[in-house]
């Protein structure tokens, strides 16, 4: 069984930074594709940014050059550095591990102010 807690989110001014984490149970964090999703209310969930076990990423054009996927295998955590932040960055953040079957952590909320 595998559980995804994040942490990290909050309340920034437009213009500021967060750094959202990712912990997961179980031990097969290293083998397993990460990836950071989003929703803000009343739209559909969306990708953000995607890291392969191998550490190759992918990105959203709207976060290219302003969001950053990493993760750390020794720590069963995968991160999002969110930089330059914007109003429209507002929304539930969740992981989401892939490893044949997916499974989700319960989000947190970023909240960015104009």
């Amino acid at each position: 069984q595998v559980q995804l807690v994040e942490s990290g989110g909050g309340l920034v001014q437009a213009g500021g930074s967060l750094r959202l984490s990712c912990a997961a149970s179980g031990s097969i964090f290293s083998i397993s594709a990460m990836g950071w999703y989003r929703q803000a209310p009343g739209k559909q969930r969306e990708l953000v940014a995607g890291i392969t076990r191998g550490g190759t990423t992918n990105y959203a054009d709207f976060v290219k050059g302003r969001f950053t996927i990493s993760r750390d295998n020794a720590k069963n955590t995968v991160y999002l550095q969110m930089n330059s932040l914007k109003p429209e960055d507002t929304a539930v953040y969740y992981c989401k591990l892939r490893r044949g079957s997916e499974y989700w952590g319960q989000g947190t909320q970023v909240t960015v102010s104009s």
